[in-house]
């Protein structure tokens, strides 16, 4: 089983970052469930705006698209700007669109069977309201979500503050990154043995 990481934040590698940092501890725990895990931080391809599965010349949304069909998990992580995922995750989300009109060979969407969970993090509040977009989209593409599927960390409200800079993950933080984890992989393998009926 394999869980791939599309890290929203807006800062190029290598610089530090709070999506890059709990997407790898979440692939941590998701490996503890021998589930192999991949992370790719969008910011560094050139993934053109639209809503086509390719975009033509230059655009690498392709082959991160490859990636999201090869995974059984897709783990979306992003921060919040102004109450709103980033632009990055936006960005993806509208590539993803591509995929209502891909089915399988049975007319399934291509993304049915697939698993989608979240992770946000912020010095603002809105973590709920992304999430709430986020697994919207990703439930409209084809995904699936488990209970409690999303996790996030906001910092005290107009303190600054940031993920990556705490000493170390607040409890009820890791207690709900766990939970992810545990319930992403047991609807990962539910739908691996049971498909969703063809259209």
């Amino acid at each position: 089983m394999r869980v791939l990481a599309l890290v929203c934040t807006l800062k190029p590698s290598p610089a530090r970052s709070s999506s890059d940092l709990i997407a790898r501890q979440l692939l941590d725990q998701f490996a503890e469930r021998k589930v192999t895990g991949e992370v790719v931080r969008v910011v560094d391809h050139d993934v053109r705006p639209g809503v086509e599965a390719d975009m033509g010349e230059g655009d690498q949304w392709p082959d991160i698209r490859r990636k999201v069909h090869d995974a059984d998990i897709l783990l979306i992580t992003t921060p919040t700007w102004v109450g709103h995922p980033s632009s990055v995750a936006q960005r993806v989300l509208e590539r993803l669109d591509a995929e209502l009109s891909e089915t399988d060979d049975e007319g399934r969407p291509g993304l049915f069977g697939k698993v989608a969970v979240a992770a946000v993090v912020g010095n603002e509040d809105g973590a709920h309201k992304i999430i709430a977009d986020l697994f919207q989209a990703l439930n409209d593409t084809g995904f699936s979500i488990p209970a409690q599927g999303a996790t996030y960390w906001n910092g005290e409200a107009m303190q600054g503050g940031d993920y990556q800079d705490l000493d170390e993950t607040p409890e009820p933080v890791a207690s709900t990154n766990a939970t992810l984890v545990r319930n992403a992989v047991h609807l990962a393998e539910v739908l691996s043995r049971a498909q969703y009926p063809a259209s």
